[in-house]
């Protein structure tokens, strides 16, 4: 039981069923697969074709299923060397290095320069005892990392209040499975 213990399962699409190691860290928490579900099941048909974020990365459950359901692009972001090393052979594993890269380094410096490409979908679900999420949602919108209707993913400890968000951030969706809550926010802005 101890390796299916340090394994996430890709749920739907190309790879489901495939069981992908991740780092044996502390305080590393794949998202749920139940909060994993209902997420993909709210964004049918918004998935494929898209350039997604995966801050925070950890085990990669969102972005590697996110490539399962047809992104075009992933990127997964985090500091811990282990942590990437783990998110590259994954990568490797399920043969998708084209359509997936790897970026060791904090999230939220990263955010803090102006953005390379634009995404239409970003997972954030930062350790659970940190509280950057207010920080990350406004150096997305600040520093040009969104498309004017992308889809934001934010997950968090149950027990916490909820970071204001940008204005222009309409919540579309919100779940909770024991000690995670999670919120789908649709950004709306005009295009010039």
């Amino acid at each position: 039981m101890g390796g299916r213990s340090n394994s996430i399962r890709i749920i739907g699409g190309e790879f489901r069923g495939r069981r992908l190691s991740f780092a044996n860290l502390p305080g590393l928490r794949p998202t749920a697969d139940r909060l994993r579900e209902t997420l993909f099941n709210w964004l049918q048909g918004q998935v494929e074709g898209a350039a997604c974020l995966d801050l925070f990365a950890g085990s990669g459950a969102l972005g590697l299923e996110a490539l399962s359901r047809g992104a075009d692009f992933v990127r997964l972001v985090d500091q811990s060397r282990v942590v990437v090393r783990q998110l590259q052979q994954n990568l490797k594993t399920l043969q998708q290095e084209p359509r997936g890269e790897v970026v060791a380094g904090d999230a939220l410096r990263l955010l803090s320069r102006d953005a390379d490409r634009s995404f239409d979908l970003v997972f954030l679900d930062p350790p659970f005892a940190r509280d950057w999420l207010e920080n990350a949602c406004d150096l997305l919108e600040q520093n040009h990392w969104l498309k004017p209707r992308s889809w934001i993913y934010l997950e968090q400890d149950s027990h916490k209040d909820w970071p204001r968000t940008p204005p222009q951030w309409s919540l579309y969706r919100e779940a909770g499975a024991g000690q995670a809550a999670c919120r789908l926010f649709r950004r709306d802005i005009m295009q010039n």
